[in-house]
Formats: C-alpha cells, sequence, structure tokens
C-alpha cells in the first residue's frame, strides 16, 4: 500500500515537473524580451530598471510605422480571402459528400506541403506571366491566401464535422431560399469556426515573411523590416517590435477564451447542447 501511494505521489511530481519545465521553456524567452522592452538595460534586465525609451523609439521610427500599414494590410485582407474560400469549398464538401470528395480534400490540403519560399517564387511568376501583376501588395495578398486557404479549411472543418445539415433541410421545406437558409441558419452556427479561421490566418499572413519578401520587394512589412535590422545587430527596437506583437497575439486569444467561457462563441451544432439548453 505503502509502495502504491509512493508510485502515485512520484507520478504527481514527475507531471508537475513536466509542465512547469514545458510553461518555462515556452515563456521564459517571450517574458525576456518583454522585460528587456521596458527596461533601460535592455541587454541584460535583470533587476530591470524600468523605461519607456526603447518603445518611444520604435513607435517614432517610420520604416517600422510603414511596416506595420503594409503588414495589417496583408493579413486582414489575406485572413479574409482566405476565410471565405474555404468556407465555401468546405460547406460544399460537406454538404454534398461524394466519392471524390476525398481526392478534392486532397488537392484544398496539398499547399500544406509547399514550403513557403517555392510558394513566393512561385506566385511571383505565374501573377506576372498569367495575371499580369508585378510585385505589390495586391500579388502579397494573393499569395498569402493561398498559403493560408488550407489552414483555414481544416479549421472550419472542425466546426462543421459536427454540424446537423437537418436543420438547413428544415429552413428550405419551409420555403427558406438557399441564401436565406444560409445568412439565417447555417451562418449563425459556423461563425465561431469563421471567426477562428479568420484570426489564425490573420496572424500568419501578418507573421509572414518569405511569401512577402519575394512579391513585395523593397516594400517593406514588420517581418522584413525586423529581419534587415538584425544585419546590424539586436536592436532594441526589435524587443519592443516583438513584445507589441505578442501582447496583439495574447489579447486576441483571451477574447477567444473569454467568449468561449461565458458560452457566447461554441464550436459546432451539437443536438445534446441544445437539448440541455431546453
Amino acid at each position: 500500500m505503502r509502495l502504491k501511494l509512493g508510485r502515485i505521489k512520484f507520478g504527481k511530481i514527475a507531471l508537475l515537473t513536466t509542465v512547469v519545465a514545458s510553461y518555462l521553456f515556452l515563456y521564459l524567452p517571450i517574458l525576456h524580451i518583454g522585460l528587456a522592452s521596458f527596461a533601460r538595460n535592455y541587454n541584460f534586465p535583470y533587476p530591470p530598471k524600468w523605461s519607456f525609451d526603447v518603445m518611444t523609439r520604435l513607435f517614432s521610427n517610420s520604416l517600422y510605422q510603414t511596416a506595420l500599414g503594409n503588414s495589417l494590410l496583408i493579413g486582414f485582407f489575406s485572413a479574409l480571402l482566405a476565410t471565405a474560400l474555404a468556407g465555401l469549398a468546405t460547406i460544399g464538401l460537406m454538404r454534398h459528400a461524394g466519392h471524390r470528395t476525398l481526392f478534392y480534400l486532397a488537392l484544398f490540403v496539398a499547399p500544406l506541403f509547399v514550403a513557403e519560399v517555392l510558394l513566393g517564387i512561385a506566385s511571383l511568376i505565374f501573377n506576372g506571366l498569367f495575371l499580369g501583376l508585378q510585385g505589390n501588395l495586391v500579388s502579397a495578398v494573393l499569395a498569402n491566401v493561398v498559403h493560408c486557404f488550407s489552414y483555414a479549411l481544416l479549421i472550419i472543418a472542425t466546426q462543421l464535422y459536427r454540424y446537423d445539415w437537418r436543420l438547413d433541410d428544415a429552413a428550405m421545406v419551409f420555403g427558406a431560399t438557399p441564401p436565406r437558409t444560409f445568412f439565417e441558419v447555417t451562418l449563425p452556427l459556423i461563425w465561431p469556426g469563421l471567426l477562428g479561421a479568420f484570426v489564425v490566418t490573420f496572424i500568419m499572413a501578418f507573421n509572414n515573411l518569405e511569401i512577402s519578401f519575394y512579391l513585395l520587394g523593397a516594400t517593406p512589412t514588420l517581418p522584413s523590416a525586423a529581419w534587415g535590422a538584425l544585419r546590424y545587430g539586436v536592436k532594441p527596437e526589435l524587443y519592443a517590435l516583438a513584445t507589441c506583437v505578442n501582447l496583439i497575439v495574447f489579447l486576441i486569444l483571451a477574447v477567444m477564451f473569454v467568449l468561449m467561457k461565458t458560452g457566447a462563441v461554441t464550436f459546432g451544432h451539437r443536438p445534446e447542447r441544445e437539448r440541455s439548453a431546453v
């Protein structure tokens, strides 16, 4: 009996140690960068001597201001297009599934296995030769949509996997047109999946370096500006830049967590959930 209790105690200690070590491994670099961005002694901020000098230098830098605007444009429009196209594709695959569904699904997720460098070069050549688009923001958005589409499709598919299509059939039996059925029945139930796909693809396109680098040339984005600054050493503005990006990402995730905890956002239509609410 004592030996069994000892094994259980040892297992709990090992599990707790593993969890703590994992969190330290994940978040210590982020914590270090955060301290350095608000410290006067940014090279070794222990203990930190608080100052906003590094943040002031970042926000007064015109290069980073331009790069931030370009990254926001690329992230927003890439996420919007990728989510819309992936949503339509996922609904088509699951609503009208047939013997070729797996074949179409394989084609949709194939860009996941293409290196981003190759995708950027291929998009540059294709957009220039066949679409007449030179390297600019529009061309970069289209290339990022190709990269983000597969991820958005998989995220939305997890939402639609539990969706009850009989709700759509019932609406159309009572006279609703397909567009009205989509906007009044389908969309209110699947919008959390669309929101999740939009957030993830926005972060991916916002942080992308390889694809945007080949499609934009000298036009700066935040990743390309940071990469260019690294050639001259780690500047303190990079600490502030990384902290701002991390804070925005954590804020978005915190909002989604609160929405899920309060029940404002649920994933998938589950009949048992509807029955429990009655």
